[in-house]
């Protein structure tokens, strides 16, 4: 009988995939990062326990473009600082992906908040455009000119917060207790400069980051950088704390019963 590729791998085939995962060569993105203090009551809002906000209410917009043997991804995070058990890091609210390889493994593996989108970064000369978008609306832009070269970091090492879980099958609740996940990463960069510009957040009612506006911009940049990722579960989550903020990982029907946030002017 000939292969029957749905079938049972053997040992040998499992254990070459691990080898092969483990082998991979750096990869390089180029990536605009936005970072801005925002309303500390909105982190605090949308932050699960056990996470904890901050000294600072900072959000972190990430919109890269991936090289990948001749099949570019769109990778984008928009995420607001968090702490937990004394390790500062981040909490991303969306991450869209413009290809499903790259969002079923995250999701699953690790439990990031990843969807299908549009993610584009575009340079011409100075000029940078970088932006995501899904169900049309381009939710997060980030637009400026290159203002000169910045010093390059060295390696450095960065935690993100995802929470990892499976919503019950007769829809109430979970199967089985979510669970905490660290997932730090290694950091190398080998381009950096600086932006002059601005960060646009649209209203959608899918993904509403426009309710952590832009307070004071930190700064704009885009480099070239590439990183390793490892994740661990630190902890199980009491699975009624975490209940109202399932939303935040999919497109909740209800939404569009949500008003658009009131103008600065009408608060």
């Amino acid at each position: 009988m000939a292969r029957v590729r749905y079938g049972a791998r053997t040992e040998r085939e499992i254990a070459a995939t691990r080898t092969a995962s483990a082998r991979l060569p750096d990869v390089w993105s180029t990536g605009v990062v936005a970072v801005w203090e925002t309303d500390p009551d909105a982190v605090a809002a949308v932050l699960p326990p056990p996470l904890k906000p901050t000294a600072r209410p900072l959000v972190r917009v990430t919109v890269s473009r991936v090289d990948l043997s001749g099949h570019p991804l769109g990778a984008g995070s928009f995420a607001v600082a968090a702490a937990h058990g004394g390790v500062d890091g981040w909490y991303p609210l969306v991450m869209p992906m413009t290809r499903e390889r790259a969002l079923t493994g995250g999701r699953e593996v690790f439990g990031e908040p990843k969807k299908l989108g549009e993610v584009t970064v575009e340079r011409d000369g100075l000029v940078v455009q970088a932006s995501m978008a899904r169900h049309g609306i381009a939710f997060v832009e980030v637009r400026g000119a290159v203002s000169g070269p910045q010093p390059l970091p060295g390696p450095a090492r960065r935690t993100d917060f995802y929470f990892k879980f499976l919503p019950a099958v007769d829809g109430d609740g979970f199967d089985g207790d979510p669970v905490l996940v660290h997932c730090v990463r290694h950091e190398k960069v080998r381009r950096l400069e600086r932006i002059t510009g601005d960060v646009v957040l649209r209203e959608s009612m899918y993904d509403p980051v426009a309710d952590l506006p832009v307070r004071d911009l930190v700064e704009i940049t885009i480099g070239e950088k590439t990183s390793d990722q490892s994740g661990r579960v630190v902890e199980r989550v009491d699975p009624q704390a975490l209940l109202p903020y399932l939303h935040q990982r999919y497109d909740d029907p209800l939404q569009v019963l949500d008003a658009p946030p009131p103008a600065e002017g009408d608060r």
